[in-house]
């Protein structure tokens, strides 16, 4: 019985891979049909200009605030022990689409060139009215690519729709990967402790940007404060007692917006410096460097005038430290390397050895986006239809996750979640 179902695994997956190529070339042909002048909107943006005096690092500092221990304490006794990623995963009674079971709206949110290798859809009934941001996997929160023995994705969304209360809730959805075939998930809100810890409120912040590293889990904020970082604790995970919409403490319990989890944050990171202190609004990690580091980058106008900044920070190695960021005695945190790339309109940024990955959203009148490689010697990226296109990418992706285990990529659009491998967009690159 298991060499039959091995054989149908098999079989599934060399059907998949099929029909991926199929829509890639459904929408290479899509691509052909782009003006010449559509295909010339993303000029190539050169090489990388490194930022090396201190008006400009300054200005990327951050200063650490830890949530204080008592009131995590507090929540907990009031909540109960919290509970491992394990627990979550074995609640996960979601399972994604595959690409076979895609709508055709929603496969034209995948790349035309280099195409992906897996793709997966969220279901309707449960994203209808949610905005979906970062994607960080297992890969990233330790170097064999598993958390324990389990293979895992996390997927950030924010809410878009309903009560003007509801708006900007964040929430993460715990994918179990074991199998490639049959991704299931649950979900889980994000929240940030009040009162001392005697309640907690909804994080309010498009999730653009997320990293899982060792046992944290670090996510991008925008509620219009100083605050650049929420950090949540994997150990730190409570379940929710009551089924409802509210968030928080409720007559009988805990409710956490329909989800069954709930992570508090355990500390935070906000800017430092002065009006020009550009928020983190996309992550990734990059274990390239020594120590790891967090890679970010800002969002930018899509037909503005001005390049977007990308740096990184050191993350910190001392005991009790695991997962947070390097810091000073006064708890700051400062880059460690920093660049000025001339593209507008960035959204996910992915660096590895020498070369970062940035890719930009589709623009007005465009069907794809771009994503290119760029060093401080220029810059690549893949070349489709017989326009000559530069937008050969997926329409979205505000996020890019390297699992090194594996040599994948992955990243969301919509409602698709795909992967392919980084050496594809490499060889993809002219």
């Amino acid at each position: 019985m298991r060499h039959r179902g091995r054989h149908r695994r098999r079989r599934r997956g060399r059907a998949l891979r099929a029909f991926l190529t199929g829509t890639a070339l459904a929408l290479t042909a899509a691509a052909t049909m782009i003006s010449a002048s559509q295909a010339t909107v993303t000029d190539d943006p050169g090489a990388l200009k490194p930022l090396t005096a201190s008006a400009d690092t300054d200005a990327l500092r951050l200063t650490e605030d830890l949530v204080p221990r008592a009131s995590l304490d507090r929540l907990a006794s009031e909540m109960g022990r919290p509970v491992g990623v394990g627990t979550v995963l074995g609640g996960a009674d979601r399972t994604l689409r595959d690409a076979v079971d895609c709508t055709d709206t929603e496969r034209r949110a995948l790349p035309v060139s280099p195409t992906a290798t897996r793709a997966y859809c969220w279901n309707t009934d449960e994203t209808e009215g949610w905005q979906p941001g970062a994607v960080t996997t297992s890969g990233d929160a330790d170097d064999d690519g598993l958390w324990g023995a389990r293979r895992v994705i996390l997927s950030g969304w924010s809410r878009s729709a309903g009560p003007a209360a509801d708006r900007g809730l964040a929430r993460v959805a715990f994918v179990d990967a074991a199998n490639l075939n049959r991704l299931t998930y649950t979900w889980a809100l994000l929240a940030v402790p009040v009162d001392g810890g005697r309640d907690y409120r909804g994080l309010v912040s498009h999730v653009s940007g997320m990293v899982w590293y060792q046992d944290k889990l670090l996510v991008t904020a925008d509620d219009g404060g100083r605050t650049a970082l929420y950090v949540y604790d994997m150990n730190r995970i409570h379940r929710a007692t009551v089924t409802g919409e509210a968030v928080g403490r409720v007559p009988g319990g805990w409710s956490a917006h329909g989800s069954r989890y709930v992570l508090p944050a355990i500390a935070s990171y906000r800017l430092s410096g002065g009006a020009d202190a550009p928020h983190p609004a996309t992550l990734s990690l990059d274990r390239s460097t020594a120590p790891d580091s967090l890679v970010a980058g800002e969002w930018t106008l899509d037909d503005g005038d001005r390049g977007a900044r990308l740096w990184r920070y050191a993350f910190g190695s001392g005991s009790g430290r695991t997962g947070l960021l390097a810091t000073d005695a006064a708890g700051r945190v400062r880059v460690t390397e920093a660049y000025r790339t001339k593209l507008t309109g960035v959204r996910g940024v992915l660096a590895h050895e020498s070369a970062w990955y940035v890719t930009r959203a589709a623009g007005a009148g465009e069907q794809h986006g771009t994503l290119w490689r760029q060093d401080t010697d220029g810059s690549r990226t893949a070349v489709c239809g017989t326009a000559e296109s530069h937008d050969c990418w997926s329409t979205g992706t505000e996020s890019l996750s390297y699992w090194a285990a594996t040599g994948e990529v992955w990243a969301q659009s919509g409602r698709v979640l795909f992967s392919l491998p980084l050496a594809s967009i490499d060889g993809s690159a002219r």
